[in-house]
């Protein structure tokens, strides 16, 4: 960890900007930019973009950490990459996170559907649930009923998260940073807050990402509830893709200079 280096200098400041801007300003911001599941009116096609720049308001840790994370890996990154190539792969996997967490809203959501077709409801009839449901919870908190005579109660359950909930954060993206830091520097030496032990990137980084993968997988996780485990998971994918990629072609006429 050193110096800030230029882009991860202006991401901070946009973080910074956007998350006040929300907070003081324009409330109505965080639902505008956030990321919805896109069958839910409030999506717009922006979203997987500047849901990167969105960060709970609840807690001001969310920011803290993950603009802490940028600093510290993104700048050692950007040095050995080069500002170009960083941009594109820093927004590269923030979108990739988007699509993997989109992509399991949906396995959730069709999980759901079906359930719901099986229940002996139809697809207008569905619609119509799930958008009431929604407006359910927007307006008493977290409440809304399952159909009677429903077989897969858990399934709808997860149907309904997938459409109502929102995500957001820079989190996508500064995991596939934190891989390409691991794949650049596997001998530096990281330490938890809560576990001051020194280990090496090489085994810290694949253990904190089999933590989200198990906390996805099983809905157990050991820092808190609404975290969106596989869009971590999928901005480390597309992270650990693209870095594979350029060490594969480094010398050759694939080369970025």
């Amino acid at each position: 960890m050193g110096r800030i280096t230029e882009t991860v200098k202006v991401l901070l400041i946009i973080n910074i900007i956007f998350y006040l801007g929300t907070l003081f300003l324009f409330p109505q911001g965080q639902g505008l930019f956030a990321l919805w599941f896109p069958e839910n009116p409030n999506f717009e096609f922006w979203q997987p973009l500047t849901h990167m720049f969105m960060h709970d308001q609840s807690s001001i840790f969310h920011i803290l950490f993950n603009m802490y994370a940028l600093w510290a890996f993104g700048s050692p990154v950007e040095s050995s990459i080069g500002k170009n190539k960083f941009i594109f792969f820093y927004f590269s996997a923030g979108l990739g996170a988007a699509l993997i967490h989109l992509a399991v809203a949906y396995f959730y959501y069709y999980q759901g559907y079906q359930a719901l077709v099986d229940s002996g409801f139809s697809p207008s009839e569905i619609t119509t649930y799930v958008n009431d449901a929604f407006t359910s919870i927007a307006s008493n908190q977290g409440q809304y009923r399952i159909p009677n005579g429903v077989t897969d109660v858990e399934a709808v359950k997860g149907m309904v998260e997938a459409f109502s909930t929102r995500a957001v954060g820079a989190s996508g993206a500064v995991y596939g940073v934190l891989v390409a830091f691991g794949m650049l520097f596997p001998n530096a030496e990281l330490m938890l807050i809560f576990l001051p032990i020194p280990i090496k990137a090489k085994f810290f980084i694949p253990a904190l990402l089999l933590l989200d993968l198990f906390s996805g997988v099983t809905g157990f996780s050991l820092f808190g509830q609404n975290i969106a485990n596989f869009a971590h998971i999928g901005g480390a994918l597309f992270g650990f893709i693209m870095m594979w990629y350029w060490k594969k072609n480094s010398f050759n006429d694939k080369r970025w200079y």
